[in-house]
């Protein structure tokens, strides 16, 4: 048996072991790391810890812990207020909003994770103040921020665009991100439909909490006179399946609101939260050394609202990811990434060996870089697109697609940034969620990008 295969079977045991024994699958994969790297590839303790994942613990720590100080002094709350009377109490434009913001971020320059970084802790404590189901904020955060992300000046579109001008193959800046634009919005729109957005609209308007009259709603009334959404709403039925990973919002507020009136501390923390914004869209710093910064700051300056922001890190999310992101650089230092795609890139049929392609970008992209893996896939693409029986254009696009709306996956930077922002919630039901929602679109986007892209020859 080859080492690669040894690792790939290794891999899916670690996938088992954790989902039956209930254990954490990132020290379960830190100790496959150790085993196979040490057994199989003959790689000593710095060839392991190089596929360790610095820059994401740091972003995951930082991010978390910022926005952690954030809900303990109030400010999320106000900012949910805020966005609430920004739509006229609709919370049904929510998740949209929050798509639209994404999108826009990512296709003027932010990075993807960056941009979810930004918007996900916010998108997410509105979630649980309303009752919406926290896979249909998370996601929806995703894929907007993929949405935008191959625009002509994105990070992602430039990146692709100088690949495929590199390999000397025709290309469109253009037909690249509306192919990812309308594929994103499309399955947000599914989402929105599946996970609770009809029963949100039948919700109506709600007053935000402060505003003399908590709870009422353009359609009925929440129930126990709050604005949490977990009483009876006209259409929502008291405890929507929607709303299945989010415990019961356990500060329902007064007339004043705790959420509602800035303080110097929560005027402070909006700064912090701006200056995150610009200091990585405006002068590229990372994002996860920002949070660190600003986060500092603020305990210092006011330690009672900060004193347990440190133990609500998402702790258990940061061991989980790094876990498996080190055993997957394992796999990438022992070339077994490269092994899968050479074994399909020879195939002689080229429709097959397109659509082996895309999975292999969906499947690896789901626990590595998606623009890392592009990288690594268009060049196997080109002895067959070389023969003219498939369209460069297309393929591309359809490998830019299928190695991007995976991002969803618990296992991938966006995914762990939405696990680890998501408060009030059991994160291991939350977790269950999103890998089986990364799965599904694992196993079904490939196909569809290949048919509606590669199959007609598009380039």
């Amino acid at each position: 048996m080859s080492p690669e295969l040894i690792s790939i079977l290794v891999l899916v045991v670690v996938f088992v072991i954790a989902t039956t024994r209930s254990v954490n699958m990132g020290a379960l994969a830190f100790a496959a790391a150790f085993g196979v790297g040490t057994l199989v590839a003959d790689l000593d303790a710095d060839g392991i810890f190089a596929g360790f994942p610095g820059d994401l613990f740091v972003v995951l720590v930082g991010v978390t812990y910022l926005f952690a100080i954030a809900r303990a002094n109030g400010t999320t709350d106000w900012l949910v207020h805020a966005a609430v009377r920004l739509v006229r109490g609709r919370v049904a434009l929510i998740p949209w909003v929050m798509f639209a913001l994404t999108g826009a971020l990512t296709a003027i320059g932010a990075v993807s994770p960056a941009a979810v970084a930004i918007v996900a802790p916010v998108a997410l404590s509105f979630a649980t103040r309303y009752s919406i189901s926290p896979l249909l904020m998370g996601t929806m955060v995703v894929h907007g921020a993929q949405a935008g992300g191959f625009s002509p000046i994105s990070i992602y579109g430039s990146i692709v665009n100088g690949i495929v001008e590199r390999e000397e193959l025709p290309g469109s800046e253009i037909g690249l991100f509306l192919a990812s634009l309308v594929a994103n919005l499309l399955i947000a729109a599914v989402l929105f439909a599946v996970l609770g957005g009809r029963k949100l609209w039948a919700r109506g308007a709600v007053t935000p909490e402060g505003d003399g009259a908590p709870g009422k709603a353009g359609t009925g009334t929440t129930g126990s006179g709050s604005d949490t959404g977990t009483g009876t709403s006209a259409g929502t039925g008291g405890t929507s399946p929607t709303a299945v990973a989010v415990r019961p919002d356990r500060e329902t507020g007064g007339a004043e609101g705790t959420g509602v009136r800035l303080t110097p501390a929560r005027v402070a923390t909006l700064v912090a939260l701006v200056a995150l914004v610009v200091a990585v869209l405006g002068f590229d710093l990372d994002a996860g050394l920002t949070a660190v910064t600003l986060a500092v700051v603020l305990s210092t300056a006011w330690p009672d609202d900060s004193r347990r922001a440190v133990g609500e890190i998402a702790w258990s999310t940061v061991l989980l990811i790094c876990g498996v992101l080190t055993y997957v650089g394992v796999l990438e230092e022992m070339g077994t990434i490269t092994w899968a795609g050479e074994g399909v890139g020879g195939i002689g049929v080229p429709l097959l060996a397109a659509v082996l392609l895309c999975y292999i970008g969906a499947i690896v992209s789901a626990f590595a870089s998606s623009v890392g893996i592009m990288g690594a896939l268009i060049p196997l693409a080109v002895p067959f697109l070389a023969q003219g029986e498939i369209g460069a254009v297309g393929m591309v696009a359809a490998l830019a697609v299928s190695a991007t709306v995976v991002d969803v996956s618990p296992f991938s930077t966006n995914g762990a940034l939405v696990l680890a922002a998501a408060p009030d919630v059991d994160r291991d039901r939350f977790f269950r969620q999103l890998m089986v929602y990364g799965g599904i679109v694992v196993a079904a986007v490939p196909a569809l990008a290949w048919l509606v892209l590669v199959v007609p020859g598009f380039g």
